[in-house]
């Protein structure tokens, strides 16, 4: 993912000809100036945020009785498909997670208890401190 940012001065052609330059790296947005901290925050930091989300589903699956070998290619194989259903369908992830979250089902339970630890705000949150992070880097 790449994101660029111009100023005026920079002319459409320009913009164009740096697109295609990075376009076969993968996708490619522009942003306004004033974006890019929380750009950093999001996409330059968040690998980090899902290593350890892996990390912590991998455990998991050894604390139920996994080799981690297997643990951690199934919870990698779970984010990258998770991923890949969000940016191919372009659909919102909740409606995705609604998708495959059966009435008194045990993703329901799992996903309350996640609830109950405050996954969703401290990732969130994540993101702020290394967006604020990247502000005071200049």
């Amino acid at each position: 993912m790449t994101v660029l940012c111009s100023t005026p001065a920079v002319d459409a052609g320009a913009i164009d000809l740096v697109h295609s330059l990075f376009l076969p790296l993968g996708r490619v947005l522009e942003l306004d100036e004033e974006y890019m901290d929380a750009v950093t925050g999001l996409s330059a930091s968040g690998p980090a945020f899902v290593y350890v989300i892996i990390e912590a589903l991998s455990d998991g699956g050894v604390m139920m009785g996994l080799p981690r070998k297997t643990a951690t290619e199934l919870a990698a194989q779970a984010v990258q498909g998770a991923a890949r259903m969000v940016l191919q369908t372009g659909r919102h992830p909740a409606e995705l997670k609604d998708e495959v979250t059966t009435p008194a089902g045990c993703t329901v339970s799992a996903l309350l208890a996640l609830e109950d630890g405050k996954l969703r705000s401290v990732l969130a949150r994540g993101v702020e401190a290394a967006a604020h992070s990247a502000a005071r880097l200049g």
